[in-house]
């Protein structure tokens, strides 16, 4: 009898440790939802505005997300706003200013080339240069090297034969 309760205790265990693993997995997001505009435009070109920017401006929450691709809140907040001035007849780059002014670079994805960024425009393409050259400049040092030991003069063959000699 203390065997067949043992079961029924480990049993228990074994269907509570799958409930809460199927709760778990219905609890998390799955990749086939995706976000829902539920605003309304007039025009279908204030629909492609909006679908621009909302993919050009990234989200400040989710870091690496734009827009239309994140779920969070403050990116609700400013699809919102983004419709908002829309709907007011601003044009797209009033739009973008306004969040640049707010947020910064970091909410463009393409940032602006200003002497702020240029390191990040340029700095990719000056550290592959660099390292082109200083590898040139190995590749140089090594080949003259090699060349140079390549012959020996009248006294290093001696030398040579006689080391080569002794140790015999």
């Amino acid at each position: 009898m203390a065997s067949s309760l043992i079961l029924s205790k480990s049993k228990i265990r074994l269907l509570a440790v799958s409930l809460l693993f199927a709760l778990c997995a219905l609890s998390l997001p799955s990749s086939s939802y995706s976000q829902v505009d539920t605003f309304e435009f007039d025009t279908d070109e204030q629909q492609q505005r909006f679908r621009s920017l909302s993919d050009e401006l990234r989200c400040p929450m989710c870091q690496n997300s734009s827009l239309s691709g994140s779920t969070g809140g403050v990116a609700e907040d400013l699809r919102r706003e983004i419709h908002r001035m829309i709907m007011e007849g601003m044009s797209d780059a009033e739009i973008t200013q306004f969040m640049f002014e707010r947020y910064g670079d970091f909410i463009l994805f393409r940032p602006r080339l200003t002497a702020g960024t240029i390191l990040l425009w340029f700095g990719p393409l000056l550290f592959l240069l660099i390292g082109a050259v200083v590898a040139f400049g190995i590749w140089r040092r090594a080949r003259k090297i090699s060349d140079d030991d390549a012959e020996l003069d009248k006294s290093q063959q001696e030398r040579l034969q006689k080391l080569l000699g002794d140790k015999s």
